[in-house]
């Protein structure tokens, strides 16, 4: 029961970290796109797009921390003291982009513009790191190992620091970069300026963040020997399957932009991110860290994970309820002048 309670609880936690690449993503990527606008309203526009949403999109991030705390209490210690740095970049950026959406609307003129590049940098922040915290993650780090005590991170404050999770860093930016260019195409009305401009951003971010993908996986071919064992092993053609349904999609999102179908090429790019992450997350699997912590070592106690399912068990589905209807409710495309109620 326990090892049974433990993966499904691994399922939901890397069910709620991509749900939040996927939601909050868009809003970040659009915050990065805010930078090289240069129009105040336009920007304020971006702003007031994501301010029905972003919330909710932003609580997956808190569902898989609590996930993550309630049923691997030990990863989560070890974990966060390993990324310590990066997560404090990271809680920085997300209060930021919190205090400047919310209070742009009571801000003065001179105040809003500071607070728009606070905006766009701190969503570059937050991106960038997070991006270098999974990239961290894949590489493990070096545990405690004293009989009767409980294993705790043993290294360094910047044994984050790598030519790979530097790169993950970079790489997360151009992902969620071309997911907010996609975003406010399918959030603006058609003949809006900025809409359009970020339609002629789309075809070079797409080509970037194609690049990107397949250097990471190189890479990480080379790099780690538990993703090559699983890639090029027996089951080599489970991979492929992935890989194919992860190039449909792709390719459907290149062919519903050169359409105009905007909404479609959002659906498609999300469901090309969900196809690459549960790829990613069963080539992990038994591993929640690579060679640092199993979903069995790491996990809880039978009784605290039959207690957390029993009292949170029934929350995920309220919060894809929640997150669904306000998503339907803000649909209708906007233009500039919302910003100046925002």
């Amino acid at each position: 029961m326990q090892y049974f309670l433990a993966n499904a609880w691994w399922l939901a936690l890397g069910v709620a970290v991509l749900l939040y690449i996927a939601l909050d993503g868009a809003d970040l990527g659009a915050g990065i796109f805010g930078l090289f606008v240069g129009d105040h309203e336009e920007r304020g526009a971006i702003m007031a797009a994501m301010a029905g949403t972003w919330d909710a999109n932003e609580t997956w991030l808190i569902v898989a921390g609590g996930i993550l705390f309630g049923t691997f209490p030990f990863v989560y210690g070890s974990a966060f003291h390993y990324l310590m740095v990066p997560l404090a970049f990271v809680l920085w950026g997300v209060m930021a982009r919190a205090v400047t959406l919310e209070f742009r609307h009571l801000a003065s003129a001179k105040w809003q513009c500071f607070g728009d590049w606070v905006f766009g940098i701190s969503s570059l922040v937050v991106t960038f790191f997070g991006g270098m915290c999974v990239g961290a993650s894949l590489q493990g780090f070096k545990l405690t190992h004293v009989e009767g005590q409980v294993p705790h991170f043993a290294g360094s404050a910047f044994d984050f620091v790598s030519a790979f999770s530097i790169w993950t860093g970079i790489a997360a930016v151009v992902a969620v970069l071309l997911s907010g260019v996609l975003f406010v195409r399918a959030r603006f009305e058609k003949d809006e300026p900025i809409r359009q401009d970020a339609a002629r951003w789309t075809a070079t971010i797409f080509w970037l963040a194609i690049g990107s993908v397949v250097i990471t996986l190189v890479w990480s071919l080379f790099k780690f020997d538990w993703a090559r064992e699983k890639w090029l092993g027996h089951f080599f053609w489970i991979w492929a399957i992935f890989g194919i349904l992860a190039l449909v999609c792709i390719d459907k999102v290149r062919r519903a932009t050169l359409r105009d179908d905007d909404v479609s090429a959002v659906l498609w790019y999300c469901g090309a991110l969900l196809i690459m992450g549960l790829s990613m997350l069963i080539t992990l699997h038994p591993w929640l860290v690579p060679h640092t912590w199993s979903i069995r070592d790491g996990a809880s106690p039978q009784v605290s994970l039959i207690t957390f399912t029993m009292t949170m068990g029934g929350f995920l589905p309220v919060m894809v309820m929640y997150n669904w209807y306000q998503i339907w409710v803000f649909r209708a495309r906007i233009s500039k002048l919302v910003s100046h109620a925002h």
